[in-house]
């Protein structure tokens, strides 16, 4: 059959290209899905982006990746991973959504938004950057209303709420004032966050400290309409101007299409997906998990750096596997 193969992985990021890498290695038979473009995470990030490692720690398939900066930049990585797939001629399928998985007498039948593949393994490299976490407060709805940052430009002398106290609100915040835009942070905690990235940490709390940027510490954002937002302070509510909203308050892996195809997450708070630590088969066997969706809602633990060997195990997990069952030994 023409669509099938010993290995469906469904994610084009940069963890569900290092798997196709291995299973081309391995003599599997192999089709990447990806719903969006190449790499589509690291394609809808803000156009300015630097990444907080080092390129050699992004590398993927023993490829150098050679930048011009000591931090590469989101552009670099994109041209980056393009050559990867490019060198590898990676079998990846773009812009074609996978819709249902389904089990058939012992393969799975993937069902996308163009065709049906049927295969004995599937690799679940999805990521978590599809589902922003909601704040839930009235007028999150509203088109001013972003949960994603893109380009600094658009929000020119404009008066803009940022929400969160992570890279993401940081680089925003300090990006939006530098264009002119006159800056509000909102953030539930006592300080910025931890993890922030160290070269720009003392410059987002020099901005607060001087006053540039607005900061409401053990704060929440309450409302949101057209032209105010309402926040709550410890001191109590107030209302300041606003004309836009960035809600950079984290995202999600897709928990229901997780349970939806059978997988059992933790029951605790992370909601991790009960999985192998050694093999990354999941409890549906022939199902496998790389990447950051190991973690659940622990988003802050698997990156590209240290999930790149999830590709070694899984393939190599997947060759066992078909050796017991053919005897056969494969290249």
């Amino acid at each position: 059959m023409e669509n099938q193969f010993d290995l469906v992985i469904i994610g084009g990021g940069p963890i569900g290209l290092a798997c196709g890498i291995e299973a081309k290695k391995a003599g599997l038979s192999y089709v990447i899905l990806e719903k969006g473009a190449l790499v589509n995470s690291i394609f809808n990030y803000p156009v300015n982006m630097t990444f907080f490692s080092t390129s050699e720690r992004l590398e993927i398939g023993k490829v150098p990746f050679v930048s011009n900066n000591p931090k590469p930049t989101r552009s670099e990585a994109m041209e980056y991973y393009r050559r990867v797939t490019t060198t590898f001629n990676l079998n990846i399928k773009l812009y074609e959504k996978v819709q249902t998985v389904t089990k058939v007498d012992d393969e799975f039948s993937v069902h996308t938004s163009k065709n049906e593949y049927l295969t004995k393994n599937i690799i679940l490299a999805i990521g978590f950057y599809d589902l922003p976490n909601k704040m839930d407060v009235p007028g999150e709805d509203l088109q001013k209303v972003s949960h994603y940052y893109d380009d600094p430009h658009k929000y020119a002398f404009q008066k803009v709420l940022v929400v969160g106290a992570n890279n993401s609100s940081v680089d925003a915040a300090l990006e939006t004032f530098r264009k002119g835009s006159e800056v509000t942070m909102v953030i539930r905690k006592d300080e910025i966050g931890r993890r922030v990235k160290y070269w720009v940490k003392p410059d987002i709390e020099n901005r607060i400290k001087e006053g540039s940027i607005k900061a409401f510490f053990n704060s929440s954002l309450a409302a949101i309409r057209e032209k105010e937002v309402d926040i709550m302070t410890p001191e109590g509510a107030i209302t300041i101007p606003n004309d836009y909203v960035l809600a950079l308050t984290g995202y999600q892996p897709n928990f229901s299409f997780l349970k939806k195809i059978g997988l059992t997450l933790s029951d605790d708070e992370k909601l991790i997906p009960v999985h192998n630590e050694t093999t990354m088969e999941t409890a549906v066997p022939g199902i496998y998990l790389a990447g950051v969706v190991c973690g659940g809602m622990e988003t802050h633990v698997w990156f590209i750096e240290n999930s790149r060997e999830h590709a070694y195990k899984i393939v190599d997990a997947i060759k066992e596997k078909m050796l017991n069952q053919s005897g056969a030994v494969l290249r």
